[in-house]
């Protein structure tokens, strides 16, 4: 993957009133997280990890405040943050659609799939539906080489799928 450069240093952050990293958060990871870590930049995965699970994203005034929390500069934990693929800094659909791609997903017809959720939902991998529904993505493996093809939907892996069933699924969520 490359590095894409871009200028951040005018970013404007959407704030609002509240904090994301409430006070019950704070003490949850002061009884639970931080114990189990030599160090409170070593919990900055499972901290992120949870405010994605909260809020279905991690919006960068909540990098801020985790940041604060732990100690360290927000860029170390925004650098994990944008680091991995799971975590999103921009708000996502109602429901995600990551679709494997794997060999064998590849192989068993992962790309007859896609292009048919792209055509049907109007969007490609990367994107989400103007009404905020659906987000569509690819995944390297979702694990179910044995099942192929896949894709996950929030949370809810679809296998042996074809463009026919997938598209009953979608049909279901619409």
């Amino acid at each position: 993957m490359a590095w894409i450069a871009k200028n951040s240093a005018g970013t404007q952050i959407e704030r609002r009133e509240q904090p994301y990293l409430t006070d019950e958060l704070k003490a949850k990871f002061e009884a639970e997280v931080l114990p189990r870590y030599p160090t409170r930049l070593a919990a900055t995965l499972p901290v992120l990890h949870e405010l994605q699970h909260r809020y279905h994203y991690i919006p960068y005034q909540a990098i801020e405040e985790a940041a604060a929390f732990l100690g360290v500069a927000p860029a170390q934990v925004l650098d994990t943050a944008s680091f991995y693929e799971e975590f999103w800094l921009e708000p996502k659909g109602k429901y995600l659609i990551m679709v494997c791609q794997s060999l064998s997903c590849e192989l068993l017809g992962h790309g007859s799939l896609l292009e048919k959720i792209k055509s049907k939902l109007g969007i490609a991998p990367g994107q989400t539906t103007p009404d905020g529904r659906f987000t569509l993505m690819t995944a390297e493996c979702l694990g179910s080489c044995g099942t192929a093809p896949c894709a996950l939907v929030n949370e809810t892996l679809y296998e042996n799928i074809s463009v026919d069933n997938f598209d009953r699924v979608l049909d279901s969520l619409q």
